[in-house]
């Protein structure tokens, strides 16, 4: 036993599965460019990634539907 402490061993565990967890998450696709990511608006934006919350679920949709036509 390398902890005396079997608490000190979850823990240390435990942050060992975290660690793990995080360098194997898949990496981000999006980045902030200024503009809104749906594809037919290209309008700016001050902050976030859409312009408004239809861009937001208009894109969301077509992402789904991407998802879906690979799965089948």
């Amino acid at each position: 036993m390398t902890h005396p402490d079997p608490i000190d061993e979850a823990a240390e565990r435990e942050r060992q599965m975290i660690e793990i967890a995080l360098a194997n998450r898949p990496k981000p696709t999006m980045t902030y460019t200024g503009f809104c990511h749906n594809g037919d608006c290209g309008e700016k934006t001050s902050k976030g990634f859409f312009c408004c919350s239809e861009c937001r679920e208009d894109y969301e949709r077509i992402e789904r539907a991407k998802q879906q036509r690979r799965v089948a």
